[in-house]
């Protein structure tokens, strides 16, 4: 994998719910990204941050009355406790948006110095309109776009706006609402610019672009990720990221896995049911990270028999050869994280073990499984 830039950075949870496998799925799949440039020896810093001041995370304050920072602490903690569970190895940086509120700050002044911005009744817009390229490369039909925008936080109905996709780099505080002085008025970040402002700031170390890996759910494609490369070209006059990398989503017994339709499975609820979490993970990247998958009772039946057969053969004295395999692990890796040929190779390990071939070392085999893919046995 060749990554060009300061890093990678990983778009992180809002804290208003636990951990549901559709997070874990993603933070699995980075996980993995990052094993294998460890073990390329690759030093490659990594970011993630969690947006703890957000619309859904104070619509729950407000619902279940409590403080929303007291939400935001409570659900960080658990997704660090699911994240441990599952041996994903932490970021290097992994920075909240409200303790980095004067950076922010200083990344929308940036951006406002640049004269592309406009006010709206104390809120602050880019406009798209000014920036060569913004509006005329959208990844998407322009009809498409407005409607993703609308669904996914943005306001293209807004009366004044110059364009239905300009977005929001400031807010005037609301009544009821949080606020942080700057030297626009009391208010808060819009959500692109948050993640501007944490990923250069932590990340960029003056390469051709910005960031080596941007990353997050395919549903980050657009607007977020597409609306943060804009933002942070505007800032620093160079492309934002080298790769742009975007995990499936999950979903349960035949629908989209989603909060409203309240059919999520929670991390922490199979840890508290017994399920053992080397067999959560192997679940949730036996897939490849890049497509759309359905979970059922059967994906986590399948694991824990993979698991325990794997675990049988690796307990022998006497292993098929592992040489082979663990470079072929490796090449599948290599291969855009090519995780259903991994468990392939394996399931085909398994399968010369169980017929009496020998020569191999189970304890190799052992460590470079734990190395690569966060398994242990």
């Amino acid at each position: 994998m060749d990554v060009t830039g300061g890093g990678i950075y990983l778009c992180g949870i809002t804290p208003y719910d636990a951990t549901h496998l559709g997070h874990a799925a993603t933070y699995l799949s980075f996980d993995l990204i990052s094993r294998y440039l460890m073990a390329s020896g690759s030093e490659i810093r990594r970011t993630q941050n969690v947006t703890d001041i957000d619309d859904p995370l104070l619509e729950r304050a407000n619902r279940d009355g409590v403080p929303w920072k007291e939400l935001a602490e409570g659900q960080i903690q658990l997704y660090r406790d699911d994240m441990t569970a599952l041996r994903v190895i932490p970021p290097d940086n992994f920075l909240s948006v409200f303790e980095n509120m004067k950076l922010i700050i200083s990344y929308i002044e940036k951006l406002v110095s640049t004269g592309k911005t406009y006010v709206i009744e104390g809120d602050i817009y880019l406009d798209l309109s000014l920036i060569e390229g913004a509006l005329e490369n959208l990844p998407i039909p322009l009809s498409e776009a407005i409607q993703i925008f609308k669904e996914r936080g943005g306001d293209p109905e807004r009366v004044g706006k110059r364009h239905p996709l300009d977005t929001l780099v400031w807010m005037k505080q609301r009544v009821d609402e949080p606020g942080w002085e700057s030297s626009f008025g009391k208010g808060r970040p819009g959500w692109h610019i948050e993640c501007v402002a944490l990923a250069l700031s932590s990340l960029d170390n003056g390469s051709k672009f910005a960031l080596g890996i941007q990353g997050g759910g395919s549903d980050l494609k657009f607007p977020h990720h597409y609306m943060t490369a804009v933002q942070a070209q505007v800032i620093t006059r160079r492309p934002f990221s080298s790769v742009y990398v975007h995990t499936g989503m999950i979903g349960l017994n035949g629908e989209k896995m989603s909060k409203s339709r309240g059919n999520l499975i929670f991390v922490s609820r199979l840890l508290n049911d017994g399920i053992d979490p080397d067999v959560i993970r192997i679940a949730l990247i036996q897939r490849h990270y890049s497509e759309d998958t359905i979970w059922t009772d059967a994906t986590l039946q399948s694991a824990q028999i993979f698991q325990g057969r794997l675990r049988n053969n690796l307990a022998r004295e006497e292993v098929a050869a592992t040489d082979p395999i663990i470079a072929n692990v490796v090449l599948a890796l290599a291969n855009n994280l090519d995780t259903p040929q991994v468990f392939a190779l394996l399931e085909s390990w398994c399968e010369k073990t169980e017929r009496g071939e020998i020569g191999g070392n189970a304890g190799e085999l052992s460590r470079a499984l734990d190395l690569l893919l966060g398994l242990a046995f």
